[in-house]
């Protein structure tokens, strides 16, 4: 009878063992800093078209599936025509853009992602012929755009992601700074 009682016990704690393995972990509720991320777009180039763009985005990732946040934009471009004759400068085109952006992503597996972004961006500028001498500024305007996007996340070590994007600004509004086509984008989520 001993014997049985030891062997029970034995089987009982086993199988509690084995409970406690298959038992799912529970997913944490409320605020999780770990689940913050930083990112963004960040760009320079210099010559004949001149481009500066510093938009930070910061997000949250609410779930597997699910990331929304909000960002700044920063961007400057200016853009130089050059006679093919005698190498002066015909035209130059400077244009500003500052503005705020939301987003949303939809992540269906954990490498793709696909993006809802709709932001209100300022933008300004003035074009300045030399032969002959004439100069128009652009009078400065709200412009709002809805980018659409779909890429991927090639994770990089912790919470730390490579992101390539196809985006398109489905509004398409005069002065978009987006343009008419389909833009890349490339860049780095970092947690924090």
């Amino acid at each position: 009878m001993k014997m049985i009682g030891r062997m029970i016990l034995v089987l009982l704690m086993f199988s509690q063992a084995v409970n406690a393995q298959d038992d799912a972990p529970v997913e944490k509720r409320g605020f999780d800093r770990s689940r913050l991320f930083g990112g963004g777009s960040f760009a320079l180039n210099f010559g004949n078209i001149t481009i500066i763009n510093i938009s930070p985005q910061v997000g949250y990732r609410f779930s597997r599936y699910l990331a929304a946040g909000v960002g700044v934009n920063g961007q400057y471009s200016s853009f130089k025509t050059i006679n093919g004759y005698d190498g002066s400068t015909l035209s130059r085109e400077n244009y500003g853009v500052a503005g705020l952006n939301i987003f949303g992503r939809f992540y269906p597996i954990e490498q793709v992602i696909l993006q809802v972004q709709p932001e209100a961006n300022y933008v300004w500028g003035k074009v300045k012929y030399y032969d002959p001498p004439q100069a128009f500024k652009l009078k400065g305007k709200v412009v709002p755009s809805l980018l659409l996007g779909a890429g991927g996340a090639i994770p990089m070590g912790g919470a730390g992601a490579f992101i390539i994007m196809a985006q398109y600004d489905v509004l398409q509004n005069e002065r978009t700074p987006y343009g008419s086509k389909v833009f890349f984008s490339f860049g780095y989520n970092f947690g924090f």
